[in-house]
């Protein structure tokens, strides 16, 4: 059992301002001397990396349909671990879930299941007294706790006096109204926000800008009054499964840096308790793979935006080739796979798959519940996962298979061509996998690894 003071911050929908929320509130608690704990609903990579910034401890990711809903708990309890309060940003709207399964997956499913009051951000930009009817919809569908509303983008102090009325009209207190402020402004593009990785200083001044606009406009104490009313929750904190002793821990290099940012805080703690020693390597800047590396592990990001400096780090493009050629297993995801092809965009890349990827203008989006086609250092045939679909490339084979001739395609899901590529060392897939979802996938790497 955990005793976290929590509170979720939901939406009516996309756009409303849960970013700017919640990482101002965790921002301006942190700034109090409150440690806090910050989480993001869904398998987004992006905000959580602003709220690392804001909070001073990784972000870390809740997502129902990636781990399944018993972990939701147990990975809040061990993510929440010497924090005095828990801010979990929501996704999309409140009650939007996986298509076709009702609310899994959704920020009031999250909220149930970590037994959490939901504060609501609503952008009021055009609304006027119609938001009563609005907030009054949201505290009556469902049976989520709405403990209050804070209002975003509001316009003046008629408009924040109009606005209050009509949230005391359906009972529904009022915490704060944000001004609108460009300091606080983060910019976008192809697939949402600009990673905090890839604008570290502008993106601390926007944390900093947020901190102090979400101090002077909302009342802190009240939010940490209502995070206080959550009971305690009947969890155990989720711990890595550990391998036995071993005299060898073979160094995995994963992937970091701008080009690379996406990644689950569980992976390296996953990885480090299967056996491995883990050294980040960053490829736009680092020219060798870490001394001894025998895998390597390469989540998503943006290789696209920085195609040219990828393709010009040669030395470390042949030392991924060699790694590959020598039989050390790579696990690539998203990203990763682009990185892995012969080119990206016309510039060439490591060469490890004898394929061409490209940008396009359609997203490819959703989750996908696969099953593994091939053996390969991260799963063997036949293990079902369930993973996420997010990108605006596409990859096309030149010969249909990867260089070995024992390739084969990494997984298949329903009403789709088989994905990805497999070989016994080398596994490279779209796909991305929450790997506390299936713990065994770390420990196929760790193993194959040390072979």
């Amino acid at each position: 059992m955990v005793d976290i003071p929590r509170v979720v911050i939901g939406a009516p929908a996309s756009g409303h301002g849960k970013t700017t929320v919640a990482t101002g509130l965790l921002a301006a608690f942190a700034r109090r001397g409150v440690p806090v704990a910050p989480f993001k609903v869904g398998p987004d990579y992006i905000d959580p990396g602003y709220h690392a910034l804001a909070a001073g401890r990784p972000g870390r990711n809740l997502d129902p349909v990636l781990v399944g809903e018993r972990q939701i708990g147990p990975l809040f309890a061990h993510g929440a671990a010497g924090a005095e309060l828990a801010v979990v940003e929501g996704v999309m709207g409140l009650y939007d879930g996986r298509v076709g399964a009702g609310d899994t997956g959704s920020t009031a499913r999250v909220a149930a299941l970590l037994d959490a009051p939901v504060i609501l951000v609503v952008d009021a930009a055009a609304q006027g007294r119609s938001i009563a009817a609005l907030v009054h919809g949201f505290r009556s569908f469902g049976s989520v706790r709405l403990a209050g509303v804070i209002l975003n983008r509001v316009g003046s102090d008629r408009h924040e006096s109009l606005l209050r009325e009509a949230c005391e009209e359906v009972g529904t207190p009022v915490l704060g109204a944000l001004r609108r402020a460009d300091a606080v402004a983060a910019p976008s593009r192809h697939l949402g926000l600009v990673p905090a990785a890839e604008r570290r200083a502008e993106a601390q001044e926007s944390v900093d800008a947020l901190a102090a606009l979400v101090a002077a406009s909302v009342d802190l104490d009240e939010v940490a009054a209502i995070a206080r009313s959550a009971p305690p929750l009947h969890a155990s904190p989720w711990s890595p499964p550990s391998a036995s002793p071993v005299a060898e821990r073979p160094v995995v290099a994963l992937a970091g840096g701008p080009a690379f940012s996406f990644s689950y805080a569980e992976t390296p703690e996953l990885l480090t308790a299967a056996g491995a020693e883990v050294v980040v390597v960053d490829p736009l800047r680092e020219e060798k793979l870490p001394a001894g590396t025998r895998g390597l592990v390469v989540g998503g990001g943006f290789p696209e935006v920085y195609a040219a400096e990828l393709s010009a780090n040669e030395p470390l493009r042949r030392e991924v080739a060699a790694l590959a050629a020598a039989g050390g297993p790579i696990v690539a995801e998203c990203a990763g796979l682009l990185w892995l092809c012969r080119t990206l965009d016309d510039a060439p890349m490591c060469g490890v798959l004898d394929a061409d990827a490209a940008m396009t203008p359609s997203l490819t989006l959703g989750y996908r519940d696969a099953v593994a086609l091939a053996d390969s250092p991260l799963a063997p045939a036949g293990t079902r996962v369930t993973g996420h679909e997010f990108h605006r490339t596409t990859v096309h084979p030149r010969s249909g298979v990867l260089l070995s001739p024992a390739a084969g395609a990494a997984w298949q899901w329903r009403g789709a061509d088989p994905e990805g590529f497999a070989t016994p060392s080398v596994h490279a897939s779209y796909l991305h996998l929450h790997w506390a979802g299936v713990p065994s996938l770390a420990g196929n790497v760790v193993a194959a690894a040390r072979r």
